[in-house]
C-alpha cells in the first residue's frame, strides 16, 4: 500500500492472505475478501460457491428452528384421553411440549378411588387440581388432601403418590420441566 505524505494507511480489513494456502493457483496475494473470488480458478470457484451455499443453508435452517411456535387453544371437551402407562384408572393427555425432550404440560384424569402408587420422575413435577379431591403425599411429608386450585410440586426424583378421594373423577394439570420418565417404587406405607 502506498500512501500520500502525512497520511497513514489504514490496516487492511482482512489479514494478508497467502493465496497458495487457500488453494489459489496464482502468485497474486489477496488483501480483501472480494479479491479472493477474482483470483480463484474456476475449479476453486465451484468449491468456494459450494461452501458459501452450505453456509447459507445452515443459516436458513438455524433461523427456521428459532421460528415461534403456534399457540394452542383447546376446550376440555375436545381432549381425547388415551390409555396411560400407569394404573388403568389414570388417563394422561399431552397438552403442550414434548415428553421425550421436555418441558411439557399435560392434563390427567383419575377415576374415583384411583390409587397411583409411589413413583418418581427425573423431571420436577408440578400439579394443579381442577376438579375433585386428591390425597397426595411425598416421602418425608404428611399426606394432604388437595381440592380444586390445590398445588403440589415434587422435586426431581422425589418419591410421591396420590389417590383420587372424590366421588367424581379428579382432573389435574401437570407440568414436567424436562424429559418425562416414570420409575415405579414398591410401596413403603
Amino acid at each position: 500500500m502506498q500512501s500520500s505524505p502525512g497520511i497513514i494507511p489504514a490496516p487492511p480489513i482482512f489479514p494478508r492472505l497467502h493465496c497458495r494456502s487457500l488453494g489459489i493457483a496464482t502468485d497474486r496475494c489477496c488483501w480483501q475478501g472480494k479479491a479472493i473470488l477474482w483470483a480463484v480458478e474456476p475449479r476453486s470457484r465451484r468449491w468456494l460457491s459450494c461452501l458459501i451455499a452450505a453456509l447459507l443453508l445452515g443459516l436458513a435452517l438455524s433461523l427456521a428452528a428459532q421460528a415461534p411456535k403456534p399457540g394452542i387453544v383447546r376446550q376440555l371437551s375436545d381432549v381425547k384421553f388415551p390409555p396411560g402407562d400407569g394404573p388403568d384408572c389414570l388417563q394422561f393427555f399431552l397438552e403442550n411440549g414434548d415428553l421425550n425432550t421436555g418441558p411439557s404440560t399435560a392434563i390427567m384424569k383419575a377415576a374415583p378411588k384411583c390409587v397411583v402408587p409411589p413413583h418418581y420422575h427425573t423431571a420436577e413435577e408440578q400439579l394443579i387440581i381442577v376438579t375433585g379431591n386428591l390425597s397426595t403425599g411425598m416421602e418425608g411429608m404428611k399426606d394432604t388432601v388437595l381440592g380444586p386450585g390445590g398445588f403440589a410440586m415434587m422435586p426431581s426424583k422425589a418419591p410421591h403418590w396420590f389417590t383420587c378421594t372424590a366421588k367424581e373423577e379428579c382432573l389435574m394439570f401437570v407440568t414436567f420441566d424436562r424429559a418425562y420418565d416414570i420409575v415405579w417404587l414398591k410401596p413403603s406405607k
